[in-house]
């Protein structure tokens, strides 16, 4: 396909409610898009980097410096006939898999337009509806926490998964337990913990647990091992994970149970599918875990959902859960049974708000291929 312009965009949009984990709170999202226009059509992605180097060493501010600096002009200079050429155009960039994303997801989403069918289709998916489920921040009271998990299990979502951190975890994990004993229950660390803490972490199993994601530190594998064996309850590995040669050295140690995959964080739809078939044929499920995203990066998380071997409810919920006003349409809804339908319509299924977006952007640059020439 021909690319006759990449445009990058930073959108400001603050979340409806502040989200808190062990890095910190999350209040307004720094969100980088890029739209590449092709042909008479137009593919979105999104850069699901945070505002800080914390779950990763990307963040906004450097995305968007490889973005226009090298990722772009690299993607402009070719005429990539599907997704999976990414990888080898970005190859001579070292890391930054969440900025290389947004660029491949876009072409991804440009290639199933161009098909004529939808983005879900285009990567292998099976699945008409994926079921859903939440990620609650640490609150400022167990009281209130528990009205929020309340509130959820009322719309419907398959399971509550609970951030946690040393201070905020036994005692929150059985106040909820005792309450809902029979929901589907999990919780996330995002690293908090250290293998001192193993004799804490086995205390955990009394509250059957459906995983405990990423406990010890974001780049081990090793040490997940040990504690693996002490404990009952699967652990999760999310933050580790950044692609299929990950899965094997997860899988063969033993690791983990469970794979959370990240589009963002593996690098794009090519390597997030290779993960996911490296899980499938060693028997370990996985599930697609969320990034703060707009309904773009929604957008494409549900599409990775719908592949044969995500049999653990996501964290892709409804827009609204997260924005006032998402920058796509329709919105992402959750039905009361907990369901996301998979739209069938050429590309992403769900169109970019133009005139939104427009309204939210506080920096733009535009890349054209015909300024390459020569």
């Amino acid at each position: 396909m021909r690319i006759d312009a990449i445009v990058l965009r930073e959108l400001h949009m603050p979340l409806v409610r502040p989200f808190e984990t062990s890095f910190g709170v999350t209040r307004n999202r720094r969100i980088v898009l890029a739209e590449i226009q092709s042909e008479g059509l137009t593919g979105w992605g999104e850069c699901t980097a945070g505002e800080h180097p914390f779950f990763s060493p990307e963040s906004t501010d450097t995305a968007w410096l490889v973005l226009l600096n090298e990722l772009a002009p690299m993607l402009a200079a070719e005429s990539p006939e599907h997704g999976g050429d990414c990888p080898r155009i970005f190859r001579a960039v070292r890391g930054n898999p969440m900025a290389k994303a947004a660029l491949e997801n876009a072409i991804w989403d440009l290639e199933a337009q161009r098909e004529g069918i939808s983005l879900s289709r285009l990567i292998g998916g099976v699945r008409e509806t994926i079921p859903c489920g939440v990620s609650l921040g640490i609150q400022a009271s167990i009281p209130e926490l528990l009205s929020i998990v309340e509130r959820e299990l009322a719309a419907g979502y398959q399971r509550i998964k609970l951030k946690c951190k040393p201070g905020w975890d036994v005692e929150v994990f059985e106040r909820v337990r005792n309450r809902w004993p029979e929901i589907l229950l999990s919780c996330d660390a995002n690293s908090a913990y250290r293998l001192r803490d193993q004799d804490h972490l086995e205390s955990f199993d009394a509250f059957d647990l459906l995983m405990i994601e990423q406990p010890l530190w974001h780049d081990d594998f090793y040490f997940h091992s040990v504690l693996q064996k002490r404990l009952n309850t699967p652990i999760c590995l999310d933050e580790s994970i950044r692609n299929r040669r990950d899965v094997l050295a997860a899988t063969e140690m033993g690791s983990c149970r469970i794979i959370n995959i990240k589009l963002g964080r593996v690098g794009g739809f090519s390597e997030a599918i290779a993960v996911h078939n490296a899980a499938l044929e060693r028997g370990t499920p996985v599930w697609c875990g969320g990034m703060l995203e707009s309904g773009i990066g929604r957008a494409h998380n549900i599409a990775l959902s719908t592949l044969e071997g995500f049999t653990l409810p996501g964290d892709v919920s409804a827009s609204s859960r997260y924005w006032a006003e998402d920058i796509v349409e329709p919105a992402v809804t959750v039905s009361k049974d907990g369901e996301i339908a998979i739209p069938d319509t050429p590309g992403r299924g769900y169109e970019a708000r133009t005139d939104l977006i427009e309204k939210l952007t506080v920096r733009r640059e535009t890349i054209r291929a015909a300024a390459l020439v020569g």
